[in-house]
């Protein structure tokens, strides 16, 4: 193999490596008795705050969620299982972002329910009970049809990859 084609295809091993470690870590955490898992509160919170707070008009540059499963709730049947949030992020303009409280439902990466409070740059945005949509169809992983081999490979399979950019466009008024 030459070596233009070892770079791409360390690549791809590398990232369906972190793939397989993250499928197997989100397959094999705990969860309590109430079906809860840390790290299933921590995405969902993270995606449904965002949309939230944006559809508030706060413009969000980044915001990261952390969760962490009450150890008492799964110590009784009838006690409900309940996990603990917290997310910090920041504004497009720099200003702080938070969400924290109290989740006792995740339901399958579309919302959660619970106590949440959302702040922005110590304002309260908003209060919730349930931030999400848990009405909206089960999101599905986007599969990417791998491309034709090139000529004379052989028809050996080749490494997709992704690339993202993002633009941000300034306006200015016309003088």
């Amino acid at each position: 193999m030459t070596a233009p084609f070892r770079a791409p295809l360390r690549l791809l091993a590398t990232a369906v490596c972190a793939a397989g470690t993250a499928s197997g870590l989100v397959a094999c955490e705990p969860g309590t008795s109430g079906g809860l898992s840390a790290m299933a509160v921590s995405y969902t919170t993270d995606i449904a705050g965002t949309r939230a707070l944006e559809n508030e008009g706060v413009r969000v540059r980044w915001l990261s969620c952390a969760a962490r499963l009450d150890s008492g709730a799964s110590a009784s049947p009838s006690a409900r299982a309940a996990a603990g949030v917290d997310c910090e992020g920041e504004t497009d303009d720099g200003g702080k972002i938070t969400i924290g409280g109290t989740v006792t439902q995740e339901i399958g990466g579309r919302c959660v329910h619970g106590d949440l409070t959302a702040k922005s740059d110590g304002r309260r945005v908003f209060r919730a009970y349930v931030l999400g949509d848990c009405n909206a169809p089960v999101p599905t992983p986007a599969r990417t049809p791998a491309p034709p081999p090139a000529p004379g490979d052989g028809g050996a399979p080749r490494p997709t990859v992704t690339v993202t950019v993002t633009v941000t466009e300034t306006r200015t008024p016309l003088a």
